[in-house]
């Protein structure tokens, strides 16, 4: 028999399609807009209205049964027509609207975000913007974010990558009071009798220090009591004379102008991919989305 679908099922298929998704009430929530609780009602109301469990729970798991996983099949393709096509009809609106949500990296969103995100609501009132920002390695889709903004070379291989600025050199700085007392290295190599700022890469490795000059290339494991993720914390600490930091160069210029860090090894010091904008290439881009990327590419706070 056929079953009739009200509006009230199409809201809780989309429940279900998000909590299939994450497999998380919580992150679920989240992208919707609704409690978990709320999403638990959802899923419960559902289910009995069908007569088929969706979902096992468990204090510490969301797995989709047998029935779940055929549904969420069947729904996906679907209802994500019905949001490209609805995404579509921005270019009907005099302004466009919508929501873009963004998991983005520490560093991009001080050197990248911010000089732009001002200009863009100002020029884009109807459009609103979640950031996520983190340094981990997380699967963006999962967390429910549009895109992710990374450095180039660690941009997941199966998604789609888009340039949003030049190359950036990185460099290694300390303040004059560390260097007047510790001296000023002049090779990599010297930086391992030095107190260094070591980095935790976002999937927990420590990262060594990478420098080239000639065509001659190191990769120093620099000594250091302290580990960290963070620039503003590592500028801070530079700066106060904890040790040698190793940064991106915009991220210390108006340190270094104000005489309180100073470059080292500067004829050393290498440079890496430029930050890249990255979705899953299924997805129809959303139209803030782009409209983002166009704006950084213009404004081009870190060139391009």
């Amino acid at each position: 028999m056929f079953m009739r679908i009200n509006r009230s099922d199409l809201a809780d298929y989309s429940y279900f399609l998000a909590l299939a998704k994450h497999r998380s009430f919580r992150v679920a929530g989240l992208e919707l807009g609704v409690s978990a609780s709320a999403l638990s009602h959802s899923l419960k109301g559902l289910e009995a209205r069908i007569g088929v469990r969706l979902v096992n729970r468990t204090s510490r798991s969301v797995t989709l049964t047998a029935a779940g996983e055929e549904l969420n099949a069947a729904l996906s393709v679907p209802f994500e027509a019905i949001g490209a096509a609805v995404e579509g009809l921005n270019r009907y609106r005099d302004a466009p609207a919508g929501r873009i949500r963004l998991n983005v990296m520490e560093q991009a969103s001080s050197l990248l975000l911010a000089p732009v995100l001002p200009v863009f609501v100002a020029r884009y009132p109807g459009i609103a913007i979640d950031v996520a920002i983190s340094n981990q390695l997380v699967d963006v889709v999962a967390m429910g974010a549009d895109a992710g903004i990374r450095w180039g070379g660690t941009v997941p291989e199966d998604m789609i990558a888009q340039r949003l600025s030049a190359d950036v050199r990185w460099v290694v700085v300390g303040a004059p009071d560390y260097l007047d007392r510790q001296g000023t290295p002049a090779r990599p190599e010297e930086l391992l009798q030095h107190q260094c700022l070591r980095i935790r890469l976002g999937d927990d490795t420590v990262y060594r220090w990478e420098f080239e000059k000639d065509g001659e290339a190191a990769a120093i494991d620099v000594p250091g009591a302290i580990t960290l993720d963070e620039t503003q914390f590592a500028l801070t600490l530079a700066a106060a004379g904890a040790g040698l930091a190793y940064l991106p160069e915009p991220s210390v210029a108006a340190l270094v102008a104000e005489g309180r860090l100073r470059c080292v090894l500067a004829d050393w010091a290498a440079t890496g991919a430029g930050f890249h904008m990255y979705y899953p290439g299924r997805r129809q881009l959303p139209t803030g989305l782009r409209l983002l990327i166009d704006l950084i590419r213009e404004l081009q706070p870190l060139g391009f």
